[in-house]
């Protein structure tokens, strides 16, 4: 696939940044866009490497190689209509996911892999610009009624293949508006929010319903849903925050990153009534958790101009190369640097927080750090350790709490009666994504715990061809890399 000799030819190259005194003055995406030849000869490095593990890598099994070699030919139109027949939303994708298609691709195993996201991003926004991602509604409905709770990626995913298949689809989200987490959690500098409207109007012309402001659960009891419709999916997000349940947590400046995320969201947004504001200006601001919710909260407070911010991670510092014990085409837990890093934050690995300081008032002015290690024996969990003496105080009048999820709320699964295991993920097998009560169905975070936005679409498509069998006895909606639904 591209060009036989292309990986020979053309280095890795990827969109720039603009400068960052020039970014964190607002709110907009600073990627800067490369021009179609340069596109064109990164779709040429894809090798015509005879087994394409970069399928193996995306969990949507994207036809990678194809839709590279549709660019390196200047096939636009059909690059959009291979990239759609995988994945719904690749403008999604293309912003936010970690590309674990990259680690996987053969090129990787010695050079530098294919700019596969990248060009993800280049070929959906391509095909919005030239008016080829219109509505497709079904041409005849089943008359069957499908409820969808949740609007995030999977939700939003299982939406769009059940109304294809000709059934009544509303969408229920608890927030204002559509999206989930890629609304009020990923900052508008990642993907600003009109990047959703635009797609949320593309799946209302089709005939999907959304309400919006409906807490199911609480304004709707789960039960009356499933007496209302044929079959309801559960597509809500992993949204229980982890705590550091230490001394001081309790006082006033010390914030779940969620919290913070998502009123900025809605301060972009122009709400007006946010509650209790929480800003970073002016302040030493501490983000505990190195993963992407803590960089997010890192680029965020630059841009409320914080004085200073610093980044505590409690695992040690990984290598910027693949770890031997996690070979190609595997996942590797390397050093990622990301553009919020570059913006300024100092970063400190294997540094664990003891105790948050206050002032009489209640106010956190700073917390107290040790440095630890964690000691590995073969065949045992690692066991984290304290270094003795190594404590420290730090000024913080803003600590952010970025240190992932440990499940799912568990108001609907005690309501309809739903199985859930330790970590409140609730059990409904991958062979047809149905929980332990018939016609209720589960996709995403909710299923599989905290993940990768691309498992969320994934298993939203997965989960609507179960749900269209469950509905007709059998389904044309495809399974992972199947692609024979090839519609914008």
């Amino acid at each position: 696939m591209g060009k036989i000799t292309g990986f020979l030819e053309f280095d890795r190259k990827i969109e720039q940044h603009a400068p960052v005194e020039e970014r964190i003055k607002n709110y907009k995406e600073f990627t800067l866009p490369m021009k179609e030849p340069a596109l064109k000869d990164q779709g040429a490095r894809c090798m015509d490497c005879g087994i394409p593990f970069c399928h193996s890598g995306c969990p949507l099994g994207n036809l990678i190689p194809d839709f590279n070699d549709a660019v390196y030919r200047g096939k636009w139109k059909k690059a959009a209509e291979i990239l759609h027949a995988t994945n719904n939303f690749p403008e999604f994708t293309g912003r936010l996911c970690p590309a674990p298609c990259e680690e996987a691709c053969v090129l990787g195993i010695n050079e530098d892999p294919v700019t596969i996201e990248n060009i993800e991003k280049n070929i959906v926004e391509t095909a919005f610009k030239n008016g080829w991602v219109v509505a497709n509604p079904p041409a005849t409905r089943t008359g069957k009624k499908v409820a969808v709770i949740g609007s995030g990626p999977a939700g939003l995913a299982a939406a769009q293949q059940l109304n294809r298949a000709g059934h009544l689809v509303t969408v229920y989200e608890r927030d204002e508006k559509p999206g989930g987490l890629l609304r009020y959690g990923i900052p508008d500098f990642k993907m600003e929010k009109h990047i959703i409207d635009r797609r949320v109007k593309v799946l209302e012309e089709e005939g999907i319903v959304f309400e919006c402001g409906v807490h199911v659960g609480v304004d709707i009891k789960a039960k009356d849903l499933k007496n209302e419709y044929d079959a309801l999916v559960l597509c809500g997000g992993a949204t229980v925050r982890r705590n550091l349940p230490i001394k001081g947590s309790d006082l006033k400046g010390v914030v779940q990153a969620m919290d913070f995320l998502g009123q900025n969201n809605r301060r972009v947004d122009g709400v007006k009534d946010l509650g209790e504001e929480i800003k970073a200006t002016d302040k030493n601001v501490v983000v505990i958790g190195g993963g992407d919710t803590g960089s997010d909260c890192i680029g965020t407070s630059f841009r409320h101009g914080a004085k200073s911010v610093t980044n505590f991670e409690i695992m040690g510092k990984a290598t910027l190369e693949r770890p031997e014990d996690q070979p190609w085409p595997f996942w590797p837990m390397r050093l990622r640097t990301t553009s919020s890093h570059k913006e300024g934050a100092e970063r400190f690995f294997s540094i664990s927080t003891k105790e948050f300081i206050g002032d009489k008032d209640g106010n956190l002015k700073g917390l107290i750090t040790a440095e630890v290690e964690w000691i590995k024996e073969p065949g045992k969990r690692p066991i984290l350790k304290v270094v003795e003496g190594t404590e420290k105080t730090w000024e913080c009048e803003l600590a952010l709490l970025a240190m992932g999820f440990t499940g799912s709320e568990m108001t609907i699964a005690e309501q309809l009666g739903l199985e859930a295991d330790l970590r409140t993920n609730i059990k409904a097998p991958v062979k047809d994504y149905m929980s332990n009560v018939s016609g209720v169905f589960v996709a995403g975070d909710q299923r599989r715990g905290q993940s990768l936005i691309v498992w969320a679409i994934s298993e939203g498509r997965q989960a609507a061809h179960h749900v269209d069998v469950y509905l007709m006895g059998e389904s044309q909606l495809p399974l992972k890399g199947d692609g024979d639904l090839p519609r914008i």
